[in-house]
């Protein structure tokens, strides 16, 4: 007997929310199922709390239902207020196009589309062609103020000011669902948890404008047990693109995690076996760090590859103490001009991008958090030296976790 896709999706702790659950886990049981999710391009790369989405289409396209991926070029000209304390910065139509595309080639990756597979839209194809007086006669009718207001969306941002321009967003990410329904039979939303209030504008304005059933489903954010949003690091969020976020920084991350998410990021970030996951989530002690190896080698796997996998894996016990090759950490080559202009450790940091600033400099050596080939540095005014050079490199090290490699070129 085949798995029914929400159960699968049930069992791994991704279902947060449902309009209809009996109703959804029967449709997706019997037929071949068109859903959308959509993704609005405000950065020039997706991180990891967009590949929960991911993974979520990969789990229903692999049981026989059509993903669409909806880029957000026009919704991304609004700005959704959704889980935000102030307005986000405004974009130029050239960024959030520039940004659409690198959307469409990382998502290229992980979905196949072709023929029927799986469908790639943007919504800038027929929000920025809209007339706004047809699109408050044939839409705005049927959004009810008092019931938008006490959207969490919204109600959370009501002492702060929330401006006009982001008040359109509901009935814009409404009109995408009614738009899909109408051209591609899409009868189904999913999103995080934080999209919510929208996806039943949705769901409720296909009701009301072609009297026919449509469902939504929203699925828990990553967070850790604490509550707080995972996927950030001192760098700021964990990108999927490599040039953003190195294969050997995105696979330490999940390697240190908490004992006790290992195994939510496990269940919801990788394809492993709910058994498996069971297993390894029930080490205790020591070999716990045994699972949080397999979890951050299937995720970077998924993400960057098996050869880039294979690297970051290589250079963290390279690090550890389980083999010599550090040539696959991050790392920096300089000249030797560039070397000896920024000798001192805190112009050094500031030019490797390790620090954002001096004064955080000065405040990582006095709290003794730096150190120069696994040798703490003690003084703000220490300087490097060809002494410090082994076959033309260094290895810096940031706090417990972060390491960097320099090379000079000379």
């Amino acid at each position: 007997m085949t798995t029914n896709v929400f159960d699968v999706l049930k069992e791994r702790g991704f279902i947060a929310q449902t309009t209809h659950e009996d109703e959804i886990r029967d449709l997706l049981g019997k037929e071949s199922v068109t859903f959308y999710i959509g993704f609005d391009p405000t950065a020039d790369s997706l991180h990891v709390g967009h590949f929960i989405q991911v993974l979520v289409m990969m789990h229903m396209q692999g049981a026989g239902h059509r993903p669409i991926a909806l880029v957000g070029g026009g919704t991304a000209m609004i700005g959704d207020p959704s889980g935000r304390t102030d307005m986000r910065r405004m974009m130029t139509q050239g960024t959030i196009e520039d940004n659409s595309n690198a959307f469409k080639k990382q998502l290229s990756k992980y979905i196949e589309f072709a023929e029927d597979k799986a469908v790639l839209v943007n919504n800038a194809d027929w929000l920025l062609k809209l007339n706004y007086v047809d699109f408050l006669r044939e839409v705005g009718v049927h959004f009810s103020v008092n019931r938008m207001l006490t959207a969490e969306c919204f109600k959370s941002r009501l002492e702060k000011g929330l401006s006009f321009l982001e008040f359109n967003y509901m009935p814009m990410q409404g009109y995408d669902f009614l738009e899909l329904n109408r051209r591609y039979n899409c009868s189904l939303q999913l999103g995080g948890d934080d999209q919510w209030s929208n996806i039943l504008a949705g769901v409720d304005l296909i009701r009301r404008v072609e009297g026919k059933s449509a469902y939504g489903m929203t699925f828990n954010l990553l967070t850790t047990s604490e509550g707080k949003k995972m996927g950030k690091t001192e760098a700021g969020a964990l990108w999927l693109d490599p040039n953003k976020t190195s294969p050997y920084d995105f696979y330490q991350y999940w390697r240190n995690i908490d004992d006790a998410d290992v195994k939510k990021c496990l269940s919801l970030l990788t394809l492993i076996p709910m058994d498996e996951v069971d297993r390894l989530a029930s080490l205790e002690g020591e070999k716990i760090n045994e699972a949080k190896k397999v979890l951050a080698y299937e995720v970077t796997k998924l993400i960057h590859g098996k050869d880039e996998a294979d690297k970051a894996k290589a250079a963290a016990e390279a690090l550890f103490g389980k083999g010599s090759n550090t040539a696959d950490l991050p790392g920096t080559t300089i000249s030797k001009a560039d070397f000896e202009e920024n000798a001192n450790i805190i112009d050094m940091l500031l030019l490797l991008g390790l620090i954002p600033s001096k004064g955080e400099g000065r405040r990582l050596i006095q709290q003794g958090g730096i150190y120069v080939n696994d040798v703490r540095i003690s003084s703000i005014d220490h300087s490097l030296t060809s002494d410090d050079l082994t076959d033309g490199s260094l290895m810096i090290r940031k706090g417990k976790k972060v390491y960097h490699r320099l090379e000079v070129k000379y």
